[in-house]
């Protein structure tokens, strides 16, 4: 391993580990988007060795999403596992026909709740202050 390649894992370690329960969601969708948008590229380039590692890692991302989310946490969740169940389902068909559109189509899925987590993770700090004691009343 460089010491390049050594210090890039050591800094990306450092930032997951600093990171706050929001920005950990937001860089999980961030990498599962860029892993997804990689994989259309290369089906659509017939390219099945390249699209492969990216299937199976957006498939390990929405896993950790599904497994950690609290059911019970709050009224949507429930709707929130189940599209990300049905995402999951979508790209092991996608990794079995070797379909672009199918992982398209899961890419055009979470976008929006990509935005809405990032939009949430920029205003929560603006929350924390705006509230009594800097607490939002939850623990």
């Amino acid at each position: 391993m460089s010491t390049y390649t050594a210090a890039r894992q050591s800094y990306l370690q450092d930032q997951v580990l600093a990171a706050s329960p929001a920005r950990l969601v937001t860089m999980l969708y961030d990498r599962l988007l860029l892993d997804l948008s990689r994989a259309e590229g290369a089906l659509e380039l017939d390219d099945w060795a390249g699209a492969r590692g990216h299937l199976i890692h957006a498939q390990r991302i929405v896993t950790e999403l599904m497994t950690t989310l609290d059911v019970d946490a709050w009224d949507g969740a429930a709707q929130l596992h189940a599209i990300y169940a049905y995402a999951l389902s979508t790209l092991l068909t996608a990794s079995t026909t070797r379909d672009p559109g199918l992982v398209t189509s899961v890419r055009e899925l979470l976008e929006p709740i990509r935005s809405a987590w990032h939009e949430a993770a920029t205003n929560l700090p603006a929350l924390r202050s705006a509230a009594p004691n800097g607490s939002l009343g939850v623990a």
